[in-house]
């Protein structure tokens, strides 16, 4: 699943942790670092384009320079120890140089994306931490919002991709920057307090799966107007695996 741009930014903005600096490389940097690095993530070129730098919390992205001058600086991400270890671009470091590494996993591609995993300091270990670079940013501001990954599987998978979707049809699936506002603002704690509102029609219904309990992965369709209880006493169940549903819907024509 594509990354939205539109929902990429909004979630930058809405997110104190991610600190991205007005205005972007041009797309001539971008080329020349990736003569160096090989292609970069397409989530990773949309961020350079739109920010070449920033912070994520403690951590430090690396940017791009103006060639010749792209590999001259610890900061760009053609500095020869982000790309030291084989099969792995380190693209985000704690600021003291002792913390997490964050990398692309270049020999874990996911279509124009590269798996990202981080580095223990002290053990070396490395553990999967997102699908895409858009969904660690989104899996960072989840954490940060006490969500951790997300609040129920289906959305914590997501998250690991995207900052929520945007479909052509009028269907929108939450990302952690909103999700807070849109259960508050239907009432499902008091309303459906079994439940957490993931998403919306665009017509007045939304999507809904429980938070405990065995089945957290179903998902149902029911009037936010009429919302009361069960929701899958009162809606219709759409789905048992939203990612794959929204896999689906996405050959719909696009978000304008």
């Amino acid at each position: 699943m594509t990354p939205d741009p539109l929902l990429l930014r909004a979630l930058i903005d809405a997110s104190p942790l991610i600190d991205g600096l007005p205005g972007g490389a041009p797309g001539e940097w971008i080329a020349a670092a990736e003569a160096t690095v090989g292609p970069l993530p397409a989530s990773y070129r949309w961020w350079l384009g739109t920010y070449r730098a920033g912070r994520v919390g403690v951590g430090v992205l690396a940017d791009v320079a103006p060639p010749p001058h792209h590999d001259d600086t610890v900061e760009d991400i053609t500095a020869g120890w982000r790309r030291a270890d084989q099969d792995r671009l380190w693209f985000c470091a704690e600021s003291d140089g002792g913390g997490d590494r964050y990398g692309f996993a270049l020999d874990r591609s996911r279509g124009a994306e590269y798996e990202i995993v981080r580095r223990d300091p002290w053990t070396g270990e490395e553990e999967p931490f997102a699908d895409t670079f858009a969904g660690f940013l989104t899996v960072c501001a989840a954490r940060e919002s006490g969500f951790r990954d997300g609040p129920v599987p289906d959305l914590a998978r997501l998250w690991r991709t995207a900052p929520g979707v945007r479909l052509g049809n009028g269907t929108t699936v939450y990302g952690p920057h909103v999700l807070t506002a849109r259960n508050t603002a239907h009432r499902v704690r008091d309303r459906a307090p079994h439940w957490t509102l993931v998403g919306d029609d665009g017509a007045g219904h939304g999507y809904l799966t429980r938070h405990h309990g065995r089945d957290r992965t179903s998902v149902y369709r029911a009037d936010l107007g009429a919302l009361d209880g069960d929701a899958a006493a009162t809606g219709e169940r759409v789905t048992g695996d939203l990612v794959a549903w929204l896999s689906g819907l996405s050959e719909l024509s696009d978000p304008a």
